[in-house]
């Protein structure tokens, strides 16, 4: 006798279309019959029809797309079950010529009938919070760059020789004013550096809003496992957890890897098969935030040099960085998963990170723990360094005892 669970239709299946200004909104019983007409409806609207129209045996897709989540939050309370749908698998799903509002949402409600719509994970608020501030601070760092290269193309083109130090330390604000330039140039400087002094007190609060939700939950749980890898900073790990999430929906590292983009795409027909480029289809933000890190590990850790100068005797350096970045992935999954140390971490490399880590952060921020206490408690948690008294690449500034650490933290006594 099969007792696994029967899956109970639902009474209607509805869609929604959504847009920027409107969404469209259609159903269909199990039978393919029409139960709800297609309508149209603005956007502002959507929450107040949805409370009145919609019902707790209602089954609904929604297309993901740019205000997917506020239609997601206003939908769910209401009905059985909510699915947002990927919208490129739809696509190779339920391919069609003719494509109008009505059409898509129909050909969408006919998938969720059939239980074929390929789903996207729906993140919790605090994992979009982190997504929207990671975004916000991209945008920011780009107007930086962008004036930057503007600065340096105006320096480049008058044949310029900037002073010692850089044109951009404060000292040398001055070197800029004192150009002999034309008045059209002379403003462009001006408002280029302006804005460089407007946007670096406001990078400067981003990221010390990122420290502080690097101790709460859930990050703290996993902030410093990705710490302790090379190429890693607050950064650059509250990327890697945003575009994440959830480690657990990763049943082993070959699937994170293709989430993130970085697996070779493949074409695999009878007896030909042939790997190629990164499929690039998964979170852009974590290639980037990969990339980076491994180009500073291949610097500065020994295994990570080693193995980039293996790869590069038969590829090309910008291959090397991604195949680095890739195995680096593999690692976080192995980090996250075991809640464990980097088979190749170096201690000291690690306290001297835990230590940078902790001066982002306040008496509170860091437990009521000292900096030299907050060190150990977490090389401690990562069960390294035992041995370690004192961060040398710190200024060989010393760090608590275990000892000190468990009469203030009892849990982490050996248990008898």
């Amino acid at each position: 006798m099969d007792s696994s669970p029967k899956t109970i239709p639902f009474e209607r299946y509805l869609a929604i279309d959504a847009h920027k200004r409107y969404v469209v909104v259609g159903g269909l019983d199990a039978q393919q019959a029409i139960v709800l007409p297609v309508r149209k409806l603005e956007v502002e609207r959507y929450a107040q029809w949805a409370k009145a129209n919609l019902k707790p045996n209602d089954a609904v897709v929604i297309e993901a797309t740019t205000n997917t989540w506020n239609l997601y939050d206003a939908t769910a309370p209401l009905v059985g079950k909510v699915v947002v749908a990927h919208p490129f698998a739809v696509k190779q799903i339920a391919t069609a010529r003719v494509k109008t509002d009505k059409l898509d949402v129909y050909r969408l409600a006919r998938l969720l009938a059939a239980d074929l719509v390929p789903e996207v994970w729906v993140p919790p608020i605090e994992v979009r919070e982190l997504r929207t501030l990671i975004a916000h601070r991209r945008r920011l760092v780009k107007l930086r760059t962008m004036a930057f290269n503007r600065l340096h193309s105006l320096v480049h083109r008058n044949n310029l020789t900037p002073p010692e130090g850089g044109p951009f330390v404060d000292k040398n604000r001055s070197w800029w004013e004192g150009l002999p330039l034309s008045q059209v140039e002379k403003l462009r400087i001006r408002q280029d550096l302006a804005l460089l002094d407007h946007l670096a007190p406001q990078i400067a609060e981003v990221d010390q809003e990122l420290a502080r939700l690097s101790t709460t939950s859930p990050w703290i749980e996993h902030t410093p496992y990705l710490l302790q890898l090379p190429g890693f900073g607050i950064t650059n790990t509250m990327t890697i957890l945003s575009a994440i999430g959830d480690i657990t929906r990763f049943p082993n590292a070959k699937k994170l890897v293709g989430y993130s983009g970085l697996g070779s795409s493949v074409h695999d027909s009878g007896q030909t098969h042939q790997s190629g480029h990164i499929t690039k289809q998964g979170r852009r933000e974590m290639r980037w935030a990969l990339v980076e890190a491994a180009w500073i590990a291949v610097d500065a850790h020994p295994h990570w040099k080693q193995q980039f100068q293996k790869l590069t005797r038969r590829m090309k350096r910008s291959k090397a960085i991604v195949a680095i970045a890739r195995q680096l992935l593999i690692v976080i999954w192995h980090v996250m998963t075991e809640r464990v140390a980097d088979r190749k971490a170096v201690p000291d490399m690690v306290a001297f990170k835990l230590m940078t880590w902790s001066w982002k952060l306040n008496d509170l921020e860091r437990g009521g723990l000292t900096s030299r206490q907050f060190v150990r408690y977490y090389l401690m948690q990562l069960k390294l360094g035992d041995d370690l008294t004192h961060v040398q690449r710190a200024g060989h500034r010393p760090i608590a005892s275990i000892e000190e650490v468990q009469a203030l933290r009892p849990e982490l006594r050996p248990s008898a």
